[in-house]
């Protein structure tokens, strides 16, 4: 499937926490842990688990920078 966003973070899935109508997707990239909430049908429809190896795709229109 191609894709405009060009940042692919990819990972590990370390926790899912589904609620009523969203879903918490915990992953570890590297030495950081990446959340994202998306919709609790995406996670089921996916069959989001803990261990999946998956890759969070950003497209976003701010980005911050932190130094140090």
């Amino acid at each position: 499937m191609a894709l405009s966003a060009r940042n692919h973070l990819k990972g590990e899935i370390t926790e899912v926490v589904l609620g009523t109508v969203t879903a918490l997707v915990c992953l570890k990239v590297g030495d950081n842990i990446v959340e994202a909430v998306i919709t609790r049908r995406s996670a089921e429809e996916l069959r989001l688990k803990k261990g999946d190896k998956v890759a969070a795709v950003v497209k976003a229109t701010e980005v911050m920078i932190q130094k140090g």
